[in-house]
């Protein structure tokens, strides 16, 4: 089996004490769209971010040629659950478009849940690697943390904290799991969730977080008004 690529390593590692930022917009924003992306994460670049997370082969695509090629790119695809919940790079298929279309970090869900199509993480992972790229898994418990890395993950965040029953959500980033898992892994592990303040990201940081991720806070006045709006409200 072919293990990670040197360039995906140097992208993981080009990440340390860094910010990437999430840019997505979901259907109904009016941002919502690859071009609209492309700019997002070509602005955050330009202020300082080190990589970016996007969603979807035609953002990726479109982001990859709008910003620097040193820039990383954590790239995922997702798949809608009946139930309306979302599945992050469920498949070895879905890995490799993401890695297609100019990602060689690929986030993926690192849970125990069963995966749509049936495939287990192990078998993502490896694909991941097969197609030289490095594979991040978004984590909700420790358990999960420890799980993703045994199936080989190169990384482990906290994405998915307060999203699956395993644990309860936070209002905000869930620091209590972010420390559990630096205490206990020995693979690099990122902050990713609700973080809101640039206080909230430096202690990420002191907490061990080896780089954070951000989206809403940066990238989606539509919540960041929302908030504002429900907090003059409230009044």
């Amino acid at each position: 089996m072919k293990r990670t690529g040197s360039s995906a390593i140097d992208s993981l590692a080009a990440l340390a004490d860094k910010l990437v930022v999430s840019c997505q917009a979901w259907e109904g924003n009016p941002l919502h769209g690859a071009q609209f992306m492309a700019a997002m994460a070509e602005a955050a670049v330009m202020g300082g971010a080190a990589g970016i997370r996007a969603d979807g082969v035609a953002d990726i695509a479109a982001i990859r040629e709008r910003i620097r090629p040193d820039v990383p790119i954590m790239g995922i695809l997702k798949t809608k659950m009946p139930d309306g919940s979302l599945f992050i790079t469920a498949t070895a298929s879905h890995a490799q478009e993401v890695i297609g279309a100019g990602a060689n970090l690929v986030a993926l869900d690192g849970t125990r849940r069963d995966r749509p199509g049936g495939e287990s993480l192990a078998t993502v992972v490896a694909a991941i690697h097969e197609a030289g790229g490095a594979a991040l898994a978004d984590i909700d418990t420790l358990d999960s943390a420890v799980y993703a890395i045994e199936c080989g993950a190169d990384a482990v965040g906290t994405t998915m904290a307060g999203y699956t029953p395993q644990r309860v959500k936070v209002e905000g980033p869930d620091f209590g799991l972010l420390e559990e898992v630096v205490g206990r892994v020995n693979v690099p592990v990122f902050a990713e969730g609700r973080i809101w303040t640039r206080e909230e990201a430096v202690r990420a940081f002191d907490l061990g977080a080896s780089f954070i991720v951000v989206g809403t806070a940066i990238t989606n006045p539509l919540a960041i008004t929302e908030r504002f709006v429900a907090a003059i409200g409230q009044r």
